[in-house]
């Protein structure tokens, strides 16, 4: 319900801010990751805070104030408000996220933790496709922005009552020494992998954000719903197996895998403009045919990451593995905002951003293989 909530703005604030602001995609760009660079900020924070001090009532009062800004949306009436109150949910975001991801990995165990997180993720990812694909299906069907955004405080609301329901059951203990060394706040042992996790997140927020706008520019007449349907599809299918090929040893060749077959995506993607000078019934074939791409490789992606920088780090410091991934995402989300907005309105349109994402991921691709996956074996502690 959180993840919902959060997703259902996503591919509608754009166009919010073109036909309310008159905002460019550049300016779209950079208010969109104000909220992504507030989360950021507040991680490592967060994960310092929540293996210090228990968890769940963090979260739910994180939780509750995330709800609450939602109301804010809708009755902003300048752009200035409107980045001023993106920023103050994206902090509150990068917390809440961070303390449930940490409570998730506190309630497995440790020898089905790859499964169990890939079933986390999926609700998680499915959230980023349905959330998008619900909103576009009522913007397209004529509701106006300010449903879309009391929908989204109604959801997050409902997501608030089955969190206060989790149950914790294993004792919290807290890190007694050192507790404010540097490297509480940032696990350093994770650093290459989060290089590499944050190229992957580039073009991923480039094709969530820049979607819409990018099938109008190729004049594709089919429900764009439908492309984050798919996406859904690929995601959940790729999670049904993922976990538990990283239970059984594999989880590097695991990411191996989905970086692979989402750079593959990400090339036809870059492609489609190109094709649709040609023939525009094989673009609207693809442009179904590449959301289940990328959902499969992201699908295989996200859990397999996750467990990795969890079995980087010490239990005691579980929050701060957490933290250290979602950062590496959140750094990911928005330079991909801000490069696809740019390279879209000042160099060469959506089609060179999708292309220069591909390269970004090509990169992550060959920098995993070459270097993380030696330094992971040499250094995981499970």
């Amino acid at each position: 319900m959180l993840f919902f909530a959060f997703y259902l703005l996503y591919p509608i604030l754009p166009l919010y801010l073109i036909d309310t602001f008159s905002a460019s995609k550049t300016l779209i760009g950079f208010i969109l990751s104000s909220y992504t660079l507030a989360a950021l900020l507040v991680r490592p924070f967060s994960g310092f805070l929540l293996d210090l001090f228990r968890r769940k009532p963090q979260y739910l009062i994180a939780f509750f104030l995330y709800v609450i800004f939602f109301i804010g949306y809708p009755i902003v009436t300048s752009i200035n408000l409107f980045l001023l109150i993106r920023m103050i949910h994206g902090a509150i975001y990068g917390f809440v996220t961070t303390a449930g991801n940490s409570l998730v990995v506190d309630i497995l165990s440790s020898s089905r933790r790859g499964e169990g997180l890939g079933y986390f993720g999926v609700s998680n990812n499915l959230a980023m496709v349905v959330g998008p694909m619900t909103s576009l299906m009522l913007h397209e069907n004529g509701s106006s922005y300010n449903t879309i955004f009391y929908l989204a405080f109604v959801f997050g609301l409902l997501g608030f009552v089955f969190a206060s329901l989790i149950k914790v059951k294993k004792p919290f203990n807290p890190t007694p020494d050192r507790v404010f060394a540097f490297d509480r706040f940032f696990l350093f042992k994770g650093f290459k992998a989060s290089f590499s996790f944050f190229l992957s997140g580039i073009p991923y927020g480039m094709f969530m954000t820049y979607l819409a706008i990018y099938g109008k520019e190729l004049s594709i007449e089919v429900g764009l719903g439908l492309f984050f349907t798919l996406l859904a599809c690929g995601l959940v299918f790729s999670r049904s197996f993922s976990g538990k090929m990283v239970d059984k040893g594999k989880l590097t060749q695991v990411i191996k895998i989905g970086l692979f077959i989402s750079l593959i995506g990400l090339f036809l993607l870059a492609f489609l403009q190109r094709i649709n000078m040609y023939n525009h019934t094989t673009v609207i074939v693809l442009f179904l045919l590449i959301p289940v791409i990328l959902g499969l490789g992201y699908g295989l992606i996200f859990p397999a990451f996750n467990t990795l920088f969890v079995n980087l780090a010490p239990n005691n410091r579980r929050a701060t593995a957490s933290s250290t991934f979602m950062i590496s995402w959140d750094l990911g989300l928005g330079s991909g905002f801000i490069l696809g907005g740019w390279l879209a309105d000042s160099v060469g349109g959506l089609s060179l951003a999708f292309l220069v994402g591909a390269l970004l991921l090509l990169f992550s691709f060959v920098y995993f293989t070459k270097s993380v996956e030696l330094h992971f074996q040499r250094n995981k502690l499970r």
